[in-house]
């Protein structure tokens, strides 16, 4: 997953994963979404293609930190979430901030930290 910065996406040590700052930004046309249940499933989508490529899956997920530009924003992160996370008891921790995020046109960031196989 390519970006701007001169930092990487993530970073693993072992079977620990640490990501920076994932966005909603469509990886093929890099435009952000405006609408913020279709940035937050896209949000959630690069979300899985990160964890394909540190070599494990979104179930290998055990926190996530939310990053929200405005609290009215939370119920299109909730949605997207219980997508990925259907079942109550089987979901990573997770902390929710509301913040300036600073990525371009993002209503939101997710930062996360994984255990693979």
């Amino acid at each position: 997953m390519a970006h701007g910065a001169p930092i990487p996406m993530g970073s693993k040590v072992g079977n620990v994963v640490y990501s920076s700052g994932i966005s909603g930004v469509n990886p093929q046309t890099h435009d952000m979404p405006p609408d913020p249940d279709e940035q937050a499933m896209q949000l959630f989508e690069n979300i899985a293609k990160f964890m394909e490529i540190a070599g494990g899956t979104t179930d290998d997920i055990v926190q996530m930190t939310v990053l929200l530009k405005d609290d009215k924003d939370r119920g299109s992160i909730n949605k997207a979430w219980l997508k990925m996370f259907p079942d109550g008891n089987n979901r990573p921790a997770r902390h929710a901030l509301t913040t300036d995020v600073r990525a371009g046109g993002a209503l939101f960031q997710i930062e996360l930290v994984a255990v693979v196989g």
